[in-house]
């Protein structure tokens, strides 16, 4: 039965948009789950960034459970949410030139690593930067982006490219350019984002391919339990005791 309620449309909107990225993007998704596995198989270690509300996502796949353990946040201070004060600046610091290499500079990132950058726009110079620094000091980077913003905005990087200019793999939210998915009368901007919700399940489906990729080399997936299910904290600990060199949100 269809929800003519707004509430109702935000939630046919968002169907739509997962509906598509799992169709669409079925093997971009696959190729980052493999080299994510590949990464792991090779001693690598596994990185996530983002800035804004992108960083959402990026936080949604680290220490989590039911979560690849290796996953690292890679943390640019200031721009991680709107905590910093005032809000503004974590933007500000996004057009930012120079930022980015510095905080890879001071990172434990090095060639053979992975870094996902998420940045729905694409268009500023953090991301745009960490992506390109990432692939010099020989990461593999895989973009998580909207396509639509590269194709109908122009960039604030100097070099006027794009975040899925400088990535190995490129995902497409499909989210449209402004980030709202509804319209109605007495709201007099558009409204309902749906960035995070299709963001985190792109996120989500590239740790699910990355765990099948690792199984079929043989390899079991180093995974967290829930902390509130019995034994979980034991799991937990065996398994950061094994992978303790390649964990850095315990030191």
């Amino acid at each position: 039965m269809s929800d003519s309620t707004l509430a109702g449309q935000f939630f046919d909107a968002a169907i739509g948009l997962l509906e598509r990225v799992r169709d669409e993007e079925s093997g971009s998704i696959a190729a980052a789950g493999a080299a994510i596995a590949d990464t792991v198989a090779s001693g690598g270690r596994l990185f996530a960034f983002g800035a804004g509300h992108s960083s959402l996502a990026a936080q949604d796949v680290v220490y989590r459970a039911g979560g690849l353990a290796l996953m690292n946040l890679l943390a640019v201070p200031g721009t991680l949410g709107v905590d910093v004060m005032p809000a503004t600046l974590g933007s500000a610091l996004e057009r930012v030139d120079g930022l980015a290499g510095a905080v890879l500079d001071s990172s434990p990132a090095r060639s053979g690593d992975l870094l996902v950058v998420i940045s729905l726009s694409g268009r500023n110079s953090l991301p745009v930067e960490m992506a390109q620094n990432a692939r010099a000091l020989g990461l593999t980077v895989i973009g998580v982006t909207s396509v639509a913003y590269a194709e109908g905005t122009k960039s604030r990087h100097t070099s006027g490219g794009f975040l899925r200019d400088h990535c190995d793999i490129v995902l497409d939210s499909k989210i449209p350019i402004g980030d709202a998915e509804l319209t109605a009368p007495g709201v007099e901007a558009p409204f309902a984002p749906a960035s995070t919700v299709v963001t985190s399940a792109v996120m989500q489906a590239m740790m699910a391919a990355a765990a099948e990729a690792l199984v079929a080399r043989g390899i079991e997936p180093p995974m967290l339990r829930s902390g509130n299910v019995d034994g979980g904290h034991e799991w937990n600990g065996r398994v950061m005791t094994e992978y303790a060199d390649r964990i850095f949100y315990r030191h």
